[in-house]
């Protein structure tokens, strides 16, 4: 299930310039299609606790696999109308798995949150970095070109549909969260905006590398195969922080010492690509990846640690993922904006510098030692 959850999102950033080029796409376009399922998550995140309750946890993530093989072969279909409907349904399929997986693992994993959480979050960005690394070979390989690149994680969702299938029988369900009032009492939660806050800007960082890093390192000259790679360095240096992340942060009763760790590796590493470009690139996109890795780890936790039951768990992450995914989705296309607008890369990275800083600041607040409801 975490597998799924990322790749075919990720899949698009190495494919973008042939995407642009046979489909005649605007800079602004290229980031919409990218922010759509965003969108999606923001839209429709704060629903999900509520969906569950009617449909039950097993069953609703089932559907979502259905979902997302859907509107993964309807958006390599080969035209913009399809390619943005395509993404929508991707949007809607991952929003579900977002917001509901937590749930499923405080609910049946009450002792082991922080390794199963681990396990969970390095199955979804060991996924991420395949999709990214080999993107282009496999549209190559199937001679589909970029419709290929994108289309293959179709295959992916029907797999995992099918091995998903048995845990909906009545043996295997699990009871769903609900409740309306701990729904609005979440919303209301000083810490829960802040946690929401605190997912939103890391996801910020990362959407906008991956829509546009292969294209600023194209820009500057690299080829279009190994700018695919450098970005899957990035999801590489994910990997050892969502095993490692969720695993200190359940021992520690304040996290404010991951928090600080995570701002120093993610401006070191925007500081090296805005001065040195391709000189340092691998390091520097190792960093931010480790940096992205604990930061989206921590804001994962947060939604099993900061409260006291599934339901409260539900909520506060269909609250965080709704409200952070509304700011993530500003993100791609404000960063092509911005570039469209100066034909520079540094204002668009200077908005990173500021949203590594406000990071650190939400972080702080969300790494206190405190539960949503008290």
């Amino acid at each position: 299930m975490a597998a799924n959850l990322r790749a075919p999102i990720t899949a698009v950033g190495p494919v973008i310039p042939e995407m642009t080029e046979a489909l005649r796409l605007t800079p602004a376009l290229v980031g919409l299609i990218t922010a759509i399922p965003l969108i999606c998550f923001s839209l429709f995140s704060a629903f999900m606790p509520r969906l569950s309750g009617m449909i039950g946890l097993e069953r609703i993530l089932l559907f979502s696999l259905g979902i997302l093989a859907l509107g993964t072969f309807i958006r390599s279909a080969g035209n913009i109308p399809f390619l943005l409907a395509g993404s929508a349904f991707i949007g809607i399929a991952i929003t579900i798995g977002n917001v509901l997986m937590p749930a499923l693992i405080k609910r049946r994993f009450p002792d082991k949150t922080g390794l199963v959480t681990g396990i969970y979050l390095v199955s979804m960005n060991l996924a991420s970095a395949i999709a990214v690394g080999y993107s282009i070979r496999l549209g190559k390989i199937g001679g589909l070109g970029w419709r290929g690149s994108i289309g293959i994680w179709g295959v992916l969702a029907l797999v995992t549909f099918f091995c998903w299938l048995p845990m909906t029988g009545k043996n295997g369900l699990t009871a769903a969260p609900s409740g309306t009032k701990t729904i609005r009492a979440i919303w209301k939660s000083r810490l829960a905006w802040q946690i929401s806050v605190f997912m939103g800007l890391q996801s910020i960082i990362f959407y906008v590398f991956t829509a546009w890093l292969p294209a600023v390192l194209q820009s500057w000259g690299m080829d279009p195969d190994r700018s695919g790679w450098i970005l899957s360095y990035m999801q590489m240096g994910q990997v050892p922080m969502m095993i490692i992340g969720p695993l200190l942060a359940d021992k520690m009763k304040n996290q404010a010492a991951l928090i600080w760790f995570t701002f120093i590796l993610l401006m070191t590493g925007l500081l090296l690509i805005i001065v040195f470009k391709t000189t340092y690139i691998i390091m520097a996109t190792v960093l931010v990846g480790i940096a992205i890795g604990l930061a989206f780890s921590l804001a994962t936790i947060f939604f099993i640690l900061r409260t006291k039951h599934v339901t409260e768990s539900a909520a506060l992450s269909g609250m965080s993922q709704s409200v952070g995914y509304f700011e993530a989705a500003v993100g791609p296309p404000l960063f092509g904006a911005l570039y469209g607008w100066t034909n520079s890369w540094n204002l668009p990275f200077l908005l990173l510098v500021i949203a590594a800083v406000l990071l650190l600041i939400t972080g702080l607040y969300a790494a206190q030692n405190k539960y949503v409801l008290e």
